[in-house]
């Protein structure tokens, strides 16, 4: 469900980034709407919302939903679901190593970095 409301959301912002406000409320009313009755994601509606009343969403404190950031999480999570559906690991080998890989030259900076302010 999560995805779902996640994807129907990335629609409605794609449609504000490309101000079609009109188009992106009539969407919002029919799409997200059935969403308002989760508690969980009325913050997130609201939030969805507030960006129709600003001439620049990308100027209002929602301006994060706007990121690619955001957009790269909700198909981050797409992936994940695809993977999972077909029994596949949710990252690859090559993915794992690097995120080992990142970790431990983290830790070994942080030691560095501690033996270096030891001295």
């Amino acid at each position: 469900m999560d995805l779902h409301f996640d994807l129907i959301s990335l629609h409605f912002i794609e449609l504000i980034r490309s101000r079609k406000c009109t188009e992106a409320l009539e969407f919002g009313q029919k799409k997200l709407t059935p969403f308002g009755k989760v508690s969980k994601y009325v913050e997130k509606l609201e939030d969805f919302m507030a960006l129709l009343a600003y001439e620049e969403p990308e100027k209002s404190p929602m301006f994060h939903l706007l990121a690619p950031e955001y957009r790269q999480n909700v198909a981050d999570s797409l992936n994940r679901a695809i993977l999972a559906h077909a029994n596949l690991p949710a990252y690859s080998s090559l993915e794992r190593v690097i995120q080992q890989s990142t970790v431990v030259r983290q830790y070994l900076q942080q030691e560095v970095d501690k033996a270096f302010l030891d001295k």
